[in-house]
């Protein structure tokens, strides 16, 4: 009697290992379902993040768009109010206004007839290369009163409008 009571607790204890194996195989598979689950939702407020970025940034391009426009008509005001006036600076109590000519430029139309035109003072000579030094064309054409040389055109400068803004003491242009 003995033995069969040993060999029905023998396998009553197999099948209470066995069940307990399969409900801690059953727990850690629910555990991987939640991580996985997680990792879905972690996911999914990133993008809803980045969806509502983008709804932000479309507000603010449209929105800085209309006051770009507003500022832009602004400046030619202020532009024009300069001109009229006559004047090159106008210091202001929020800002400067101010109109000033960019230097004139020269380029090389015609590498060829330049060359053919140029004096030894138009050109660097790196070894095996020619290279025209544009200041020194520039000064050249200004001592000779603006006298063109062949081959080089003249980009003339334009004058230009500068608002500098004054911000709590601090000027921003």
């Amino acid at each position: 009697m003995q033995t069969e009571t040993t060999n029905f607790l023998d396998e009553l204890l197999a099948e209470a290992e066995i069940k307990e194996e399969k409900q801690t195989a059953a727990y850690y598979d629910l555990l991987i379902a939640e991580v996985s689950r997680l990792e879905n939702e972690i996911a999914g407020n990133f993008t809803e993040a980045e969806k509502e970025a983008a709804i932000i940034s479309d507000w603010a391009l449209r929105k800085n768009a209309t006051l770009q426009e507003r500022s832009a008509f602004l400046k030619l005001k202020l532009e024009a109010y300069i001109r009229e006036e006559g004047k090159k600076t106008i210091d202001l109590p929020h800002g400067v206004l101010k109109i000033r000519k960019s230097p004139d430029k020269v380029e090389i139309s015609d590498m060829e007839v330049f060359l053919a035109n140029a004096n030894s003072q138009m050109v660097n000579v790196v070894p095996e290369s020619v290279k025209p030094d544009l200041s020194k064309i520039k000064a050249y054409m200004k001592m000779t009163g603006g006298k063109p040389i062949a081959g080089v055109t003249v980009i003339e400068g334009v004058e230009s409008f500068k608002l500098t803004l004054r911000n709590q003491g601090e000027e921003k242009e």
